[in-house]
């Protein structure tokens, strides 16, 4: 999947059998992936013919995953793959990672998986192999309650001989929601900020506008700069009526439209990651606050969407 990777292997390495025959197949597939040469390989073997190099990603891949998952139980270690961003993914890729841990299962290869992507991800896995509801578990992994959202402040800093405020917690709770990346970068900028060994309401208050310039400049508006101008006027609209799951018949009224004429819009915007379908009919941003950067972005009635 990735399209760029370089194996290397120390020429003193010693291989089983099986070890082998995996960095064989693993050297096919690396040779014939990416035909442009962008995927290359440094393995000291020769290339396993007929294994992994079809060129066809939902042939090969499995055999990759086979031929690793073999030479790991040959040599009594397991292997974990770890993706991100999976929902970015094409369906043909998501199809061929699927058959691929499909395969490690039925043979009982040591041999696990865990990928992490947007809460569309059960949908689109769903999609493109229907046995994967069956192969694999979605854990939604969303805000921290607030007594663990509060000790993700203060722990780390009592460590260092520093104290909050119990206002100052409220400040930062009141606005991160729990969501787990604005409390570090609330953390970090309320500790670069403060100058004493507690950290006050003052401090906090004072970080807060310090953060939310930096998520919108780093976090949502290199979000919004994969959208047309037409697409943020469809967010702006829905960010108009909140943060929860929105109707896709009410976000077209706002914009004086039928929903038929914008439903290209709320399709391209799942597509593109920004939003997601909840429930039938519903759609949600897929990252916290979005609608409030979204007020802050643009007007409502802006005929032009800024391009910035």
């Amino acid at each position: 999947m990735a399209r760029r990777a370089l194996f290397q292997v120390s020429p003193r390495a010693k291989w089983g059998d099986r070890a082998r025959a995996a960095a064989g197949v693993l050297k096919s597939f690396s040779l014939t992936v990416q035909p442009d040469g962008s995927l290359t390989a440094g393995l000291d073997v020769d290339a396993a013919a007929g294994r992994a190099d079809t060129g066809n990603l939902n042939d090969d891949l499995p055999d990759v995953f086979e031929s690793i998952g073999s030479a790991a139980r040959e040599t009594g270690v397991g292997v974990v793959f770890l993706f991100d961003e999976i929902q970015f993914l094409s369906k043909q890729e998501l199809e061929a990672l699927i058959g691929a841990v499909h395969r490690t299962v039925q043979r009982q290869l040591p041999i696990t998986f865990a990928g992490a992507g947007l809460p569309q991800l059960p949908g689109l896995a769903g999609d493109a192999k229907s046995y994967a509801e069956r192969l694999f578990k979605f854990p939604m992994i969303g805000e921290l309650p607030e007594l663990e959202a509060g000790q993700a402040l203060t722990e780390p800093a009592r460590l260092e001989e520093v104290e909050y405020e119990r206002s100052a917690v409220d400040v930062i709770l009141r606005y991160t929601e729990g969501y787990p990346y604005f409390i570090q970068e609330f953390g970090r900028a309320v500790w670069n900020l403060a100058e004493g060994p507690t950290i006050t309401d003052e401090d906090a208050r004072s970080a807060q506008i310090i953060v939310e310039a930096e998520l919108d400049e780093s976090f949502f508006r290199t979000r919004i700069q994969r959208s047309t101008a037409e697409e943020r006027r469809y967010m702006r609209a829905m960010a108009e009526l909140g943060p929860d799951a929105q109707k896709a018949a009410e976000v077209a009224d706002v914009l004086g439209k039928e929903s038929g004429q914008v439903a290209p819009l709320r399709a391209r915007l799942i597509n593109k990651g920004l939003m997601y379908t909840p429930r039938y009919g519903y759609a949600k941003f897929t990252v916290p606050q979005f609608d409030r950067f979204m007020r802050r972005y643009m007007e409502l009635e802006a005929e032009t969407p800024p391009d910035r």
